[in-house]
């Protein structure tokens, strides 16, 4: 199992806070930079974002766009108009920090929501 992907399921049942970055709760992106780190990401994560909008070409800079989903790849998916969610691929689905649930979740299968972009840490 990638390392990303065993960090993003072992944030499992962390609460959900918004710009939440540890313990005390996990934003999407709280979970991604959590993920990435333990996978040797030490680039920039978006911070100040608004819950609509914002700019993910970040991702570009320090990952690989790839085409498929893998077990900890990054998932950029569109919620709703304007609304963006990141997760992370595992190999049962993905992991994400779900605000109607109020913690961070593992769902099955393939996103609900259509992928904006796949990414991956570079060899």
């Amino acid at each position: 199992m990638s390392r990303i992907a065993a960090a993003a399921l072992a944030a499992v049942g962390t609460r959900f806070r918004l710009h939440g970055r540890g313990a005390d709760g996990l934003d999407c992106v709280g979970l991604v930079a959590l993920a990435l780190q333990a996978g040797g990401y030490d680039g920039e994560v978006p911070t100040g974002y608004a819950l609509r909008g914002g700019d993910w070409s970040v991702l570009d800079r320090r990952l690989v766009r790839v085409e498929c989903v893998e077990p900890g790849d990054v998932l950029l998916m569109a919620v709703g108009p304007g609304q963006v969610h990141l997760g992370i691929g595992t190999a049962a689905g993905f992991v994400h920090a779900d605000a109607g649930l109020r913690r961070v979740v593992e769902r099955p299968g393939a996103p609900p929501w259509p992928l904006i972009g796949v990414w991956r840490m570079g060899e």
